[in-house]
């Protein structure tokens, strides 16, 4: 027999309890991901947290456990809100140029919402927490596929296409993101990694003529 409790959890009082606890786990990480981009890594304590937030530091812990583990949930959340936008925005993405721009416009939303800030507080944050390294470096596998999957569409019948590994692409593009994110936040000046775009977006065209119609006698 299904005992009570069972029933309970499993009825319209056990969804609106399931409710109640995933919206306070939101409002958790939303305070946390606040916290972070204000304070940075070294400062995002529970204490502030639940400052941020307006509700007891306890809850940190008996929701996630942890400090560390409530941060890297933070950076799922912002990740994966990042992850909706640049799919949407790369959807119907076909040629070089076009990845160039997209990817421009979206860094740029990056740096102003606050996800290059937590990306590279929480980087920083593994520098002395090392257990937090393995939880990052495995929260960039997602965007590694994904970059993937842009650059098998947009190096489709390119005369490159065989000569070089879409996932070693991919990997080299990641690193560059994260590169430029890093120096932008430590130098809080985003002008070089603008410029890279800028200068991406000049010479993609003839990098487009020739390796993804076909090389062309010049």
């Amino acid at each position: 027999m299904i005992g009570a409790t069972a029933l309970a959890k499993s009825g319209p009082n056990g969804a609106v309890a399931r409710s109640i606890r995933e919206g306070t786990r939101q409002r958790i990480v939303e305070a946390a991901v606040q916290t972070i981009k204000e304070r940075g890594f070294a400062a995002t304590s529970a204490r502030a947290i639940a400052a941020t937030g307006g509700f007891n530091q306890a809850l940190v812990f008996y929701h996630f456990g942890s400090v560390n583990d409530l941060l890297v949930a933070a950076l799922d959340h912002t990740s994966a809100v990042r992850m909706a936008r640049y799919r949407a925005a790369i959807g119907s993405v076909t040629t070089l140029p076009e990845l160039l721009s997209v990817a421009s416009e979206a860094y740029q939303e990056d740096l102003a919402g606050g996800h290059i800030k937590v990306l590279a507080e929480m980087i920083a944050g593994a520098s002395a927490i090392p257990e937090l390294g393995p939880a990052i470096a495995a929260r960039m596998e997602p965007w590694i596929s994904f970059t993937e999957e842009a650059v098998v569409r947009v190096m489709a019948g390119s005369s490159l296409g065989p000569l070089v590994p879409s996932h070693d692409l991919a990997f080299a593009i990641v690193s560059l993101y994260l590169g430029a994110a890093m120096l932008s936040h430590l130098s809080a000046d985003a002008a070089p990694a603008e410029s890279l775009f800028r200068t991406g977006a000049k010479v993609s065209p003839l990098f487009e003529l020739v390796t993804l119609r076909g090389v062309v006698d010049i």
